[in-house]
């Protein structure tokens, strides 16, 4: 965001295929899994002429969905131009890049700027001024009064505290593969000394790379895969990411406790699992004011977000555990689990629409998951006298199906 005299001009880059297809961009993960994915698959094949003329017919549609307000009032946003971009791979995303202005009104000092929910986020950076307004705008949030003078720049503690709830975010909800992963580090074992052993390694390993990769250290694998394969090295990543899943999973079903190799290997997956983040950090980039404290910020985030889902978990199968260690009273425990079922149950099947929003997903995508694992515990409670009732009944079933997911995910991202 720059102003030129008395107007008001905007600069984005933005993936804009999505846009002109009605994809809800906070619903989705996979522009594949969308009703509209045909219509973006054949937006997003368009030659550059075709795309920019596509592009100004969606334009009415998007200025109504672009809020600019001045003083209380709302500012109508006019198109300077739009840049297409080349098609290159079709399977690679396209940036383009819109210009658009507004005309200030006498004596406006201040602003506020965001867009409509289904846009995403936003990340929105003032240029042409001393101390620019750097922010982070969640999907349909506006931004704080911004002063067109300059003079908003966060400070080094006030990023790294904006970049934190960043972080999390893009664990939950956003990082489903990720929370899938630690959930497969959970159910090796109900002993904490595993547990703690695969997170730590796990959090020193995707540190390692997060770092390199938001320092630029990384670049140079990118442009290898694009020259060489022709796709980002991303590409590669994911599928890598969904194995690691599986394999965390997989093992669990054989294995009781931590094996001597398993360390290893999770600290290899978390690696992987970095650069996944880095991908993530890569699409809105870091204030260049304040590097540091916000890539501290956004990991630290990252860290709470694994240790809410550990938590969540913990949670949902503690009293099955306690059970199976014959340290709980039955009934109160089957009760607990009972009245969770049904709890659960009613979230589905009313639905509601502020829970889907905050989930950012389908609310089944949690809620359907919750329900089987408190099933699980509440056989794994009527079966107790067995051998180990809680492995058997809750564990490796969890296990199973986190592997099943995982390998779709790799299908899904290298040949589906």
């Amino acid at each position: 965001m720059t102003r030129e005299g008395d107007e008001l001009v905007f600069d984005i880059s933005l993936n804009a295929e999505s846009f002109i297809a009605g994809i809800d961009l906070t619903e989705t993960n996979d522009t594949d899994n969308t009703p509209q994915a045909a219509d973006y698959d054949e937006v997003r094949a368009l030659e550059p002429a075709a795309l920019e003329a596509a592009f100004a017919d969606f334009w009415p549609q998007m200025a109504q969905q672009i809020q600019i307000i001045a003083d209380g009032e709302a500012l109508t946003p006019d198109l300077i131009s739009f840049d297409a971009g080349e098609v290159g791979n079709v399977d690679l995303v396209r940036t383009s890049t819109v210009s658009f202005k507004t005309e200030l009104p006498e004596g406006v000092e201040k602003v506020s700027v965001g867009w409509a929910r289904e846009f995403g986020t936003l990340v929105l950076r003032q240029q042409g001024v001393d101390a620019p307004y750097d922010g982070y705008l969640e999907a349909g949030s506006m931004s704080d009064e911004i002063d067109l003078g300059g003079g908003d720049q966060a400070g080094a503690w006030q990023t790294f505290v904006n970049y934190i709830p960043v972080g999390f975010d893009h664990i939950v909800p956003k990082g489903l593969d990720h929370i899938l992963f630690v959930l497969g580090l959970f159910f090796l074992s109900t002993h904490l000394r595993p547990l703690i052993w695969q997170v730590s390694l796990f959090t020193v390993a995707h540190t390692i790379t997060l770092a390199l990769a938001a320092l630029g250290y990384t670049n140079f694998m990118d442009e290898f895969f694009i020259s060489t394969f022709g796709i980002e090295f991303i590409a590669v990543v994911e599928p890598l990411i969904a194995l690691s899943i599986v394999y965390v999973a997989v093992e669990n079903i054989f294995m009781r406790n931590l094996s001597p190799w398993r360390p290893v290997i999770v600290f290899l997956f978390g690696l992987l699992h970095g650069l996944g983040f880095a991908s993530v950090l890569s699409e809105f980039g870091l204030p260049d004011n304040a590097f540091v404290p916000a890539l501290i910020g956004f990991n630290i985030g990252v860290e709470i977000g694994q240790l809410a889902v550990i938590a969540v978990m913990f949670l949902a199968v503690w009293q099955a555990i306690r059970v199976d260690r014959g340290e709980n009273e039955v009934f109160q425990a089957k009760a607990l689990y009972g009245v969770l079922m049904l709890v659960t149950l009613a979230l589905l099947w009313l639905d509601p629409t502020a829970l889907s929003e905050a989930l950012e997903n389908p609310s089944y995508v949690f809620l359907a998951p919750m329900l089987a694992i408190f099933a699980l515990c509440f056989a794994s409670i009527s079966f107790r006298d067995h051998l180990a009732a809680f492995r058997r009944t809750v564990a490796i079933p969890a296990s199973v199906f986190i592997a099943l997911v995982g390998a779709y995910w790799f299908l899904e991202r290298t040949v589906l």
